[in-house]
C-alpha cells in the first residue's frame, strides 16, 4: 500500500533520460526556426505578426485557462507557443490577425484543455485550431497571395494579388489545360504560394532530419507517410515528387503526426498511422473536395490512435489469454 502512495504515473509524453518536455520543446522550435525566418522573408511584415500574435494568443489562453482551473500554469514548458508557431505556419499569409487570435483560443481551450491539458488531448491542437478556421471562414482561408507581395495589418488585400496554390490549380485542372509545369525547384524551395511553413519542402525536410537525429521524432511516422504518398502517386498516375513537394505534407509528416501526445507508441502503430495518414491524404487530394488533405487525415488518424496502440502492444510476460 505505500508503493502504490508513493509511485505516480504522469500522462504522456513520457520523455526517457534528461530530455524533459521544455527542452524537446525548444528543439522543436529550433528545427522550425529555418522555415518561419523564410516565411518572414517571403510574404513579409505580414507573416511575422501572425507569427507573433499566435503565440502569444496561445500562451495567453492557456494561462487564463490554467488560472481559472487553478491548476500549476505551465507555459514555461513551451507546448502553448509551439502549438501557436504551428497553427501559425499552417494558414495563409492573407489571413486577418483577429481570426488567427481565434484559431489561438479555439486550439488551446479546445483542443487541449478541454480534455485535461497536456498529455490528455487526443487531437493534434494546433490542427483543431486550423480545422475551426478552415469551417467558419473557408474564403479567408484560401486567400492566397505569391512571395513579394505585400498586405496590410488589418489583413486587407487591396495590396495583393490572390492565386490559387499549385495544388489547387492541379486540383481543378489548370495546370494540364495549360500545359504549365511548376518547377521542382520552386516547389523545393519555397516560391510559389501557400500557408506561411508550408512553402518550402528543403528547409522542413531539414528541420524534419534534425529531429530524427536528435531523437525527437521516430522516422517511422514521416517514412510511412511519405512512402505511402509515394506508392500512391504511382497507383494514380500522378507524379511524386510533385505531390510530396506542393502542400503541406512535409510540415505535416515531420511536425504535426508525430506529436507524442497523439500518435502511437508502438513502433508498429506508428507505422500504421503513417500509412492511414497517407492514404487519406491522397484520397482528399485527388477524390474530395478539397484539394489538401494533410490537416483532416492526421486528425482522423489522432482517433485511431487508441486503436492502433492497443492492437500492437506486445503481449505481457504471465500474461493468460481467457478464451470465449
Amino acid at each position: 500500500m505505500m508503493l502504490e502512495t508513493q509511485v505516480v504515473v504522469s500522462p504522456t509524453p513520457h520523455i526517457k533520460d534528461a530530455l524533459s518536455t521544455e527542452k524537446a520543446m525548444k528543439l522543436v522550435f529550433l528545427a522550425l526556426l529555418p522555415a518561419t525566418l523564410f516565411s518572414f522573408w517571403n510574404f513579409g511584415f505580414k507573416a511575422l505578426s501572425l507569427v507573433l500574435v499566435s503565440i502569444a494568443a496561445c500562451i495567453l489562453t492557456e494561462y487564463l485557462i490554467q488560472k481559472a482551473l487553478k491548476k500549476q500554469v505551465t507555459i514555461k514548458d513551451g507546448s502553448a507557443a509551439l502549438t501557436g508557431l504551428l497553427l501559425a505556419l499552417t494558414v495563409t499569409p492573407e489571413l486577418p490577425v483577429w481570426m488567427i487570435i481565434i484559431g489561438a483560443v479555439v486550439a488551446i481551450g479546445l483542443g487541449k484543455h478541454i480534455f485535461g491539458g497536456l498529455g490528455h488531448n487526443p487531437f493534434n491542437p494546433a490542427l483543431i485550431g486550423r480545422a475551426f478556421l478552415m469551417a467558419s471562414w473557408p474564403v479567408a482561408m484560401t486567400t492566397w497571395s505569391w512571395p513579394g507581395q505585400t498586405v496590410n495589418w488589418a489583413g486587407d488585400k487591396a495590396d495583393a494579388i490572390a492565386g490559387a496554390t499549385v495544388l489547387n490549380l492541379a486540383k481543378m485542372g489548370t495546370l494540364q489545360s495549360l500545359q504549365l509545369k511548376v518547377p521542382y525547384w520552386n516547389l523545393l524551395w519555397g516560391n510559389i504560394s501557400g500557408s506561411l511553413g508550408e512553402t518550402s519542402a528543403l528547409l522542413l525536410l531539414l528541420g524534419g532530419l534534425f529531429l530524427i537525429v536528435k531523437g525527437i521524432v521516430d522516422w517511422r511516422i514521416p517514412g510511412a507517410y511519405l512512402g505511402t504518398v509515394i506508392v500512391l502517386s504511382f497507383v494514380f498516375q500522378k507524379d511524386p515528387v510533385f505531390q510530396l513537394l506542393a502542400g503541406g505534407l512535409f510540415l505535416g509528416a515531420f511536425f504535426m503526426a508525430t506529436d507524442w501526445v497523439t500518435s502511437p507508441v508502438t513502433k508498429k502503430g506508428r507505422i500504421y498511422f503513417g500509412i492511414g495518414c497517407g492514404v487519406l491524404t491522397m484520397l482528399i487530394r485527388l477524390f474530395g473536395g478539397y484539394p489538401e488533405g494533410v490537416c483532416y487525415s492526421i486528425l482522423i488518424m489522432n482517433a485511431f490512435t487508441p486503436l492502433l496502440d492497443r492492437l500492437t502492444l506486445p503481449q505481457r510476460f504471465g500474461e493468460v489469454k481467457t478464451g470465449a
